[in-house]
C-alpha cells in the first residue's frame, strides 16, 4: 500500500500556484487581462420560493475549498494575488456567511460583497475580462468581453486531469470518509435493512447532509443492482434479500471520491461470482501503465470479463469471440471508469489535447467516458461490472449466440441483479496507486 500525504494545509499554497499558472497560459490564447469566476446563483422551483440544493460553480472550488457560498466571486489578473468578492448580504431570513478564516485564507486577498451591484463595481474595466460560468446574462448585462470562450475551457479542461498533490490529498481523504459509509452499509445490510435505511445510516457514518454528497448515491436490492443509475430507496426490505449494490461517494473540499461495492447474503453462485469479478478488477488495475489508451484499457477488461462468463458456465464462447461479437456488452453496458476530481465524471475524459480536440468512445462501447492516454497524476475511476438486465438478456436470446448462453443459470442469478465493483485510482511514478483499497486497508 503506497500512501499519499493528506496534509492538505501544507500543500495548499503550491496547489493554488499552479491553479493560477494554468488560468494565465488559458488566457493567453483569449489576450484577456483577468478572468472572474462566479461561484454560481440559486435556482429557484417552478411557481415556489424555495431553491434547489446549490452546486457551486466547478471553476470557482478548484481555486478554494468554498462550495456553499452563492453569489462570491473569484477575480485573478496575471501575477497578482488572487481577488475573492466573498458574498456577504445582509439577511434577516437567512443566516450570511462568517469571515473566512480557514487555512486558505493567507493566500487571498478577500473583500466582502454585499450585493451584485457591489460586486460588478469593484471588477474593473469589464471588457477586459473573461467570464467562466453559467450566468451568462448576467456577464452579458455587466460588459464581460469574452463569455466562456472554448479556447480557454479546452485548455483549463485538459490540464484538469493532471492533479496537484493537494488535490490528491483532498481525493485520498474524500475516499477515507466514503469508506467508513460503506462499512456502514455492508453491516446495515447484514441487518436486513431497507434500501432507504442503508442510505442514511451511509450519510450518518460519513456525516454528510445529503446535499453535500458529491452525487446521489445508488442503493439498489436483489434485482435493483441490475439498473446502472437506480434512483430509488426502498422503505421496506424484501422478504427475501439476495444481494445489495452501494455506489457512494464522499467530498472533501470539493473534491469526489466514487466507490461503488457489491455484497451476497450468503454463500453460493452470486458470491462467487463478486470474488471473481474482485479479482479481476484488481488484475486490470495491474495492468494500468502511462502510456496506455484508456479504451483500450477498456477493451481488455472486456476480455477478462468474458473469462468469468465461460470460467462460470454462463456462456460457451471462447473469449475473444465474446468480445469480438460484442457478446459482453450484455453484461457490461458502461464504461470501465472516468476521469475523478472536482466532477463525479470529470471534464475532459475525450478531450486529446489542449486545443479542445476529442476522440469519441468505440462505437460498441458508446457510454465509455474517458478515451485520454493515461498519464502520470491522473485519477479515474476503474469500475468493471456484471449484470443480469432483463431488456439486455432478451436481446440476447433473439440473437445468433442464443443457443450458446446457459439461460437456467441466467434466471437463477436475475434475482440479484449484478456486479459493481469501483476503486478511485491516482497515476503516480508511473504506478497506480488505489485510493480506495488504500482507504479500506487504513
Amino acid at each position: 500500500m503506497q500512501e499519499i500525504s493528506i496534509e492538505v494545509e501544507s500543500l495548499y499554497k503550491d496547489h493554488l500556484a499552479q491553479i493560477q499558472r494554468r488560468y494565465e497560459k488559458a488566457l493567453e490564447s483569449c489576450q484577456s487581462s483577468g478572468v472572474l469566476i462566479p461561484s454560481g446563483s440559486l435556482k429557484y422551483a417552478f411557481l415556489d420560493d424555495h431553491s434547489y440544493p446549490f452546486k457551486v460553480n466547478p471553476h470557482f472550488k478548484t481555486w478554494l475549498p468554498v462550495e456553499d457560498n452563492d453569489e462570491s466571486f473569484i477575480l485573478m489578473r496575471p501575477g497578482e494575488k488572487p481577488l475573492l468578492l466573498f458574498n456577504q448580504p445582509e439577511d434577516y431570513w437567512h443566516q450570511p456567511a462568517s469571515d473566512p478564516d480557514d487555512f486558505w485564507v493567507e493566500e487571498w486577498e478577500i473583500q466582502s460583497i454585499r450585493s451584485l451591484i457591489d460586486a460588478s463595481n469593484r471588477i474593473g474595466d469589464p471588457r477586459s475580462l473573461v467570464f467562466v460560468g453559467e450566468e451568462t446574462d448576467l456577464a452579458r448585462e455587466w460588459g464581460i468581453g469574452q463569455i466562456n470562450p472554448q479556447t480557454f475551457l479546452s485548455e483549463v479542461h485538459y490540464g484538469r486531469a493532471n492533479k496537484t498533490d493537494y488535490e490528491l490529498a483532498c481525493l485520498q481523504i474524500a475516499n477515507n470518509i466514503a469508506v467508513q459509509g460503506h462499512r456502514a452499509a455492508e453491516e446495515a445490510f447484514r441487518l436486513g435493512c431497507s434500501e432507504f435505511e442503508i442510505q442514511h445510516r451511509y450519510l450518518a457514518a460519513i456525516a454528510h447532509r445529503e446535499k453535500e454528497s458529491p452525487y446521489s448515491a445508488i442503493v439498489g436490492l436483489n434485482e435493483h443492482c441490475a439498473i446502472l443509475h437506480y434512483q430509488h430507496y426502498d422503505r421496506q426490505a424484501p422478504t427475501t434479500t439476495y444481494s445489495l449494490l452501494i455506489d457512494a461517494g464522499a467530498n472533501k473540499n470539493g473534491y469526489a471520491a466514487d466507490i461503488t461495492r457489491t455484497y451476497a447474503t450468503g454463500n453460493g453462485l452470486f458470491r462467487d461470482l463478486i470474488n471473481a469479478m474482485n479479482k479481476q478488477q484488481l488484475a486490470i488495475i495491474d495492468e494500468i501503465q502511462p502510456g496506455l489508451n484508456y479504451a483500450d484499457l477498456h477493451e481488455k477488461m472486456h476480455l477478462r470479463l468474458a473469462g468469468v462468463l465461460r470460467d462460470f458456465q454462463i456462456v460457451d464462447m471462447e473469449e475473444a469471440d465474446m468480445v469480438e461479437s460484442n457478446l459482453t456488452f450484455t453484461f457490461l453496458p458502461h464504461g470501465l471508469g472516468h476521469l475523478l476530481g472536482l466532477q463525479t465524471h470529470d471534464v475532459a475524459g475525450l478531450q486529446q489535447s489542449p486545443r479542445g480536440d476529442e476522440k469519441a468512445a468505440p462505437e460498441k462501447y458508446p457510454a465509455l467516458r474517458l478515451t485520454r492516454t493515461i498519464e502520470n497524476r491522473q485519477v479515474f475511476t476503474i469500475e468493471p461490472g456484471l449484470y443480469f438486465i432483463p431488456m439486455l438478456l432478451n436481446k440476447l436470446r433473439q440473437s445468433a449466440h442464443a443457443s450458446q448462453v446457459n439461460w437456467q443459470l441466467i434466471e437463477e442469478l436475475v434475482p440479484c441483479g449484478g456486479i459493481r465493483i469501483e476503486d478511485n485510482i491516482a497515476m503516480l511514478e508511473g504506478r497506480p496507486i488505489n485510493l480506495t483499497r488504500n482507504a479500506f486497508d487504513g
